[in-house]
Order: structure tokens, then C-alpha cells, then sequence
């Protein structure tokens, strides 16, 4: 059963689609945004797009008020997410994006509360395992989204802050 997208407030509004002079007014804007993209990409299950693709999506385009976030304001507000540590660029253009919205640290405490309950410890998983094993369906695992877990634990791998993962990597 599909669900639908419940659309705040502020996405009916036409100023919404401006970035605001005033600093206070653009910092609530901002979270405003934030909220939305990390909302909306969870529930589409949106994991990575191109700053173009989003521009023409329905996130940043509201063809009922024939508005539409110009570039720089989109490039400002996915820089805040980024800030956040709920996005990461996939190229030096900043043309695409890898959106995360659970930052790295909550996706290592919820597969480590998931491998405790489940009695798994010391146990081997796959990325494809954590997003598309029947055993993980009802935990909140990105679904099908191994780019999110993979860039969870590209360089330091993020999940062994808690010394209790270690990345295996892939053989060549």
C-alpha cells in the first residue's frame, strides 16, 4: 500500500520558493527545507539525485502555485543538509547528492540494537542483507538503499565507533 506525502504548511505558501533576506526568517526557512527533503526522500525511499533532477521534482517544484526553488537557493539548502551530516556530494561539481536522512551515527546504533536483539553478534552481514533481507524489514533499514550503508561506511567506517562493526572489503 502506497502512502501518500503530507506536504507542510510552508509548501502552499508562495514566499516559501524565495530564500528570505532577513537571517532569522531564512534560518527557520532552512529547517524548514531540511525537514522536507529528509521527509519526502524517506518516504520515496530517494537515496541520490542530481541537483537538476530536483529542481524538476516535486520537492522543490510546486506546479499548483507555479513555483519553482531557483538552483542556488536548492544548492543552499542541500549545503545546509550537508552542514547537517545528511548529505554527501558525489562529485566535485556538486551536481549530485547522496541523501541521507539518517545521519551515519543513527544507522550504526539501529543495526547494532537490530544485531543485539536478533542474537546475531559476531555475525557477517552484507550491505544487500541489511536493505533487503526479510530479517531487517520491520527495523526501519533503508529498503533497498545500499548506497546510503555504503557511504555510512566508506573512510572510517562509521559504524566502528561504537567497537562493534568492521567494514570486510569488497575484493577487486
Amino acid at each position: 500500500m502506497a502512502m501518500s506525502f503530507e506536504w507542510p504548511w510552508q509548501y502552499r505558501f508562495p514566499p516559501f520558493f524565495t530564500l528570505q533576506p532577513n537571517v532569522d526568517t531564512r534560518q527557520k526557512q532552512l529547517a524548514a527545507w531540511c525537514s522536507l527533503v529528509l521527509s519526502f526522500c524517506r518516504l520515496h525511499k530517494q537515496s541520490s539525485m542530481t541537483v537538476m533532477e530536483a529542481q524538476e521534482s516535486p520537492l522543490f517544484n510546486n506546479v499548483k502555485l507555479q513555483r519553482k526553488l531557483p538552483v542556488e537557493s536548492i544548492q543552499i539548502v542541500l549545503e545546509e543538509l550537508r552542514k547537517k551530516g545528511n548529505l554527501e556530494w558525489l562529485d566535485k561539481n556538486k551536481s549530485s547528492f547522496l541523501i541521507m536522512w539518517r545521519r551515519p551515527e543513527e544507522w550504526g546504533k539501529l543495526i547494532y540494537q537490530w544485531v543485539s536483539r536478533s542474537g546475531q553478534n559476531n555475525s557477517v552481514f552484507t550491505l544487500y542483507e541489511l536493505t533487503s533481507g526479510e530479517d531487517t524489514e520491520d527495523e526501519g533499514m533503508p529498503r533497498n538503499c545500499e548506497a546510503q550503508l555504503q557511504q555510512c561506511t566508506q573512510h572510517t567506517n562509521r559504524l566502528s565507533w561504537l567497537w562493534k562493526s568492521q567494514l570486510l572489503a569488497q575484493p577487486q
